[in-house]
């Protein structure tokens, strides 16, 4: 085994690369980005350099070698899946901590690894995926294929530059679309044709391969909960698959593995028609590295998948075979994004001004309280991950894991995660890769408690005033005769305006009844009903409140003239997101019509345009191109009129 490992990689799976290293008594070095040193990550190490870029190869291996480290596990992502830095590695006297570059390489292109598994006998997806095709034989091809198919990127995933075309009249834009985006995230518009497979289930199997010629798969995981092709939520094993169809899907794996010269941890997914009996698949591709949702995995068979790699890139043989892989009841894992599923799953960002994790599961964490979410990296946070007896428990476990989660100060997808799992599809496993986009609206429609604004507004009153035993300390509204309203003009999450009224200790709520109510550190008494919350009041005034995994910015309402006259008519353009302005298109003084764009917002390599909500002139413009912006900070302020 090693002495000292780097980890070329940060956040949730850096720190868990970190625990194992330290079980297994492994100096554990981490590298950071400038702006990345006091993350967790660095804290755990046993040392820390800091470098350009988690992207900067040559400066991971510097970095390696000035603190004695003898091998590099690269996590996911960055530089997880080169080749070159693989290469590179070696060159230095490193151990990747992954496969040989040639397995890399030959998985790395969607086209090399389909005919590279077909010839092995692995079932693939029919279509097209011919070198150089033309914009005319592609869509010869799609056509030969038959409508609707896939038009997929031959060098790379995660959804750029797929699209699917269910008309012949959409072949050449569709076409020309799909090369412009590969084109420009992977530098090559190589596109490949398959055959569109309705409403698929994505299903993946883990593989183990050793440099003694022993490949094994410990099973599937079910990953059909996806948005935009990311996974939402994972399981093993999956609740689809029969006995015959695991085995099926185990063999090939390991065949694809075989084929290949597989060394360490990968994952071969498959893609399986809906409606099939549990049997069959096509082979979809192999990421050459350990998956994102890899703990489900480790639940069922009692694995420590890190801990293999290690001890396989050391040269070990894998310390059992296929038969002593069985599976032990159910997993799930759900990742906690930093993202607004109301604003379209746009990212967010900012200070956790408050952490509660729970403490009935297993969290692969990478943040802390305090710590800030910035947008130059992806917007996974956390995954909450359980196991039961069965698949039934282990969603209840789920479920509960969630409802005690609470992260204040950055807007997360927990709550919507709760509303999914409520689905009764995803109850009786009735999955598919479509159902959440299916499903969306009804997950976002969510109305907000009545008793949320209620107690922002009695948590803003505190903050004013805090109660004193003088009578001029308290602020119930005493007047002679009666006791006077205050009023509160309150925005939740940034777009539900809300009216709250207080006295003494009563609250209304819009144009309803006035209630009694207690503000206590930790839950309103609002009508003899004791809600329990967390609450914490951020730097700019905005009330954070979260209970049951969900969680509400509540702020004031700008109440200067000219903000105030803007945003009632919709003149204030708040940022979607944090993150960089890459352009303002307008300035002060220049008249706009709506929809006209303002300013080009980038963050997590996701450009958004802010487009006029009214047409107007352009009073105000306090930002410039290359400047970072918070989540809801004034972009623009227009004053409404005709655009001249």
């Amino acid at each position: 085994m090693f002495s000292t490992v780097l980890i070329a990689n940060r956040g949730e799976i850096a720190v868990r690369i970190l625990r194992t290293l330290r079980g297994l008594g492994v100096r554990g070095v981490a590298v950071h980005a400038p702006d990345d040193a006091a993350a967790p990550h660095v804290r755990l190490a046993d040392a820390a350099v800091e470098i350009p870029s988690y992207l900067d190869g040559r400066a991971v291996i510097a970095a390696a070698l000035a603190t004695g480290a003898e091998a590099v596990h690269p996590g996911y992502g960055f530089l997880s899946e080169n080749a070159a830095f693989a290469r590179e590695c070696a060159a230095a006297g490193l151990v990747f901590v992954g496969p040989p570059p040639e397995a890399i390489d030959a998985m790395g292109d969607k086209i090399s690894a389909k005919e590279t598994v077909a010839a092995a006998g692995v079932p693939v997806v029919p279509g097209r995926s011919g070198r150089g095709m033309s914009d005319a034989e592609v869509e010869a091809a799609a056509l030969e294929v038959g409508l609707p198919v896939l038009l997929k990127p031959s060098a790379g995933g995660g959804g750029k530059g797929m699209r699917l075309v269910t008309d012949k009249g959409e072949l050449a834009e569709a076409i020309a679309s799909a090369r412009r985006e590969a084109g420009g995230a992977f530098g090559d518009d190589t596109l490949l044709v398959e055959r569109f497979v309705a409403a698929p289930r994505h299903i993946e199997v883990q593989v183990f391969a050793d440099a003694h010629g022993n490949v094994v798969h410990l099973g599937e995981r079910e990953c059909s909960l996806q948005r935009r092709h990311q996974k939402i939520i994972e399981e093993a094993p999956s609740p689809f698959l029969t006995p015959e169809g695991r085995a099926f899907l185990g063999n090939a794996a390991v065949e694809a593995a075989r084929a290949i010269g597989y060394v360490g941890a990968g994952t071969v997914e498959f893609i399986m028609p809906g409606g099939a009996a549990g049997e069959g698949g096509y082979f979809m591709e192999m990421n050459t590295r350990l998956q994102v949702e890899h703990p489900v995995t480790e639940l069922v068979t009692g694995l420590d998948l890190v801990e293999l790699q290690l001890r396989v890139a050391a040269g070990e043989p894998l310390p059992f075979g296929q038969d002593a892989v069985a599976l032990d009841g159910h997993a799930f894992e759900a990742r906690v994004y930093a993202e607004d599923p109301a604003r379209g799953f746009l990212p967010t960002g900012g200070k956790v001004l408050f952490l509660a994790e729970p403490s009935s599961a297993r969290v692969d964490s990478g943040i802390v309280a305090g710590g800030e979410v910035g947008s130059r990296y992806d917007p996974m946070l956390a995954k909450v991950i359980v196991h039961g007896k069965d698949r039934a428990e282990a969603l209840r476990a789920l479920d509960s894991a969630l409802a005690s989660y609470t992260l204040l100060g950055v807007p997360t997808n927990v709550g919507f995660l709760r509303d999914l799992l409520a689905r009764p599809e995803v109850r009786t496993g009735e999955l598919d890769t479509g159902l959440v986009e299916r499903v969306l609206p009804e997950l976002t429609a969510r109305e907000t408690p009545a008793w949320v604004p209620a107690a922002a507004a009695l948590a803003r009153m505190r903050a004013v005033a805090p109660p004193g035993d003088g009578p001029w300390d308290a602020m119930d509204g005493w007047r002679i005769g009666a006791p006077a309203w205050s009023p509160h003009a309150l925005v939740v999450d940034g777009s539900e305006h809300v009216e709250v009224r207080t006295r003494a200790a009563e609250v209304a709520v819009g144009a309803g009844d006035a209630w009694p109510a207690v503000l206590e550190d930790d839950a309103l008494v609002l009508a003899g009903r004791r809600i329990p919350h967390r609450r914490v009041t951020g730097p700019d005034g905005t009330v954070w409140i979260g209970a049951e995994g969900r969680a509400w910015a509540v702020r004031e309402r700008e109440r200067t003239l000219r903000a105030g006259a803007a945003a009632a008519a919709g003149g204030v353009l708040r940022s979607p997101m944090p993150g960089t302005v890459l352009a303002v298109k307008v300035a002060e003084g220049d008249a706009v019509a709506e929809g006209q764009p303002v300013v080009v917002v980038e963050a997590m390599k996701m450009e958004h345009t802010v487009t006029a909500a009214v047409a107007g002139t352009v009073t105000s413009v306090p930002v410039r191109a290359g400047v970072q912006v918070a989540l809801d900070e004034v972009l623009a302020e227009i004053t409404p009129g005709e655009a001249g």
